[in-house]
């Protein structure tokens, strides 16, 4: 009874993280190039159970009694990366990574020391801040293959392989990392990623598209749908639990009661 009544409990708790994911997709259906992420639910490891202090059974006096599970449990928070469907703009400040799933394009983030590192987006709505730098609408500048990009205007040209061409002179070229496996990779929010210790890095393979941008790769109907599920799941495992602690109420109050 009360192991039933923990799996019942962990299992609206792993409902719950279930619905924080959706609720999440959901929210940034319309966020540029926003990713989405699913719940990878796994089972818990079998345990081996027995009788305690009870071994006067000839038959098994070793009180094994067999293994036993106690339900699901998060097993890791899942992004897909795949592609969302562009959206023309025809404006020459937004940018598009096409063909490429495991490409972005690659920004600055400076710590407190002023030390800079690379972090990676795939939202291409660029903007010229009051220096002529192509940044984010965060403000994190965008990194060419030689540094911050400076721009005289918005009058240039992005050529396929990320080349910045102005005035009939080539700029620079922006800084486009893909990578072998997006796993491997983790979300700082604001549309941002980073890499880690396992993220290996690979040669560009997809084109730049001026004046596009992607759009998030969530479908909202079946988000919809995941979360109807989720729900139905949570109120099953919820009327379970009150049905158990009713019946363990019972038998601690009223079996055995003298009358």
């Amino acid at each position: 009874m009360i192991r039933g009544l923990y799996i019942s409990a962990w299992s609206m708790l792993v409902d719950s993280k279930r619905m924080d994911v959706i609720a999440n997709n959901l929210a940034n259906a319309s966020t540029n190039a926003f990713k989405k992420d699913t719940v990878v639910l796994e089972s818990f490891p079998e345990m081996l159970t027995r009788r305690l202090y009870d071994t006067r059974s000839r038959i098994n006096p070793t009180g094994l009694v067999g293994t036993m599970h106690l339900g699901r449990d998060v097993g890791e928070v899942f992004t897909y990366y795949t592609q969302g469907s562009l959206m023309k703009t025809d404006s020459t400040l937004d940018m598009a990574i096409s063909g490429a799933d495991t490409a972005f394009f690659t920004v600055a983030l400076y710590d407190e020391n002023g030390q800079m590192r690379e972090i990676y987006t795939r939202d291409g709505s660029f903007v010229l801040n009051g220096a002529g730098m192509l940044v984010t609408k965060e403000g994190y500048e965008v990194l060419g293959e030689n540094g911050p990009i400076f721009l005289e205007s918005d009058d240039f040209v992005i050529e396929n392989d990320g080349t910045i061409v102005q005035n009939g002179q080539v700029v620079d070229r922006l800084l486009i990392r893909q990578f072998e496996d997006t796993g491997t990779l983790r979300k700082l929010g604001s549309n941002l990623v980073q890499a880690t210790e396992e993220t290996v890095l690979q040669e560009f393979t997809g084109t730049v598209r001026q004046g596009f941008i992607e759009q998030s790769n969530v479908n909202i109907v079946k988000e919809m749908v995941d979360m109807i599920n989720v729900m139905r799941s949570y109120e099953a495992n919820q009327k379970i639990l009150q049905i158990q602690d009713s019946t363990l109420d019972r038998a601690v109050n009223e079996v055995g009661t003298v009358r």
